[in-house]
């Protein structure tokens, strides 16, 4: 098994966070096999593409909620490193609590 879980969609409240806000959370290593992804397919073009974080964020993006690590951005590099024989990446985690009801959040964590 490569990932813990593989989802469509994901279970956590809208984080709005920007791509200056992720670039602010360092990177950190994590198991392939902690992650659930939030989506299913993936396209082949952009999994063999040698350039496919020329325009975005060289670490994937993980939300910890509710006790799980959800890879929101990233499946492409992920699915690159497990086939390339390793076991982890590092990626950029985002710790994320809301309230029950799932209305606010109590507390986020930028690292």
């Amino acid at each position: 098994m490569i990932f813990r879980a593989v989802r469509d969609g994901r279970p956590y409240p809208e984080h709005h966070l920007t791509l200056k806000q992720w670039a602010e959370i360092p990177p950190r290593p994590l198991r392939l096999d902690q992650l659930i992804t939030t989506k299913r397919e993936l396209a082949l073009d952009k999994l063999l593409a040698e350039d496919s974080t020329f325009y975005g964020d060289l670490f994937p993006h993980v939300v910890q909620w509710n006790g799980g690590l959800y890879l929101e951005d990233g499946l492409h590099r992920a699915l690159r490193a497990a086939l390339q024989q390793r076991n982890q990446i590092h990626a950029r985690v985002f710790v994320f609590s809301a309230a029950v009801d799932g209305t606010a959040p109590t507390e986020v964590s930028l690292g």
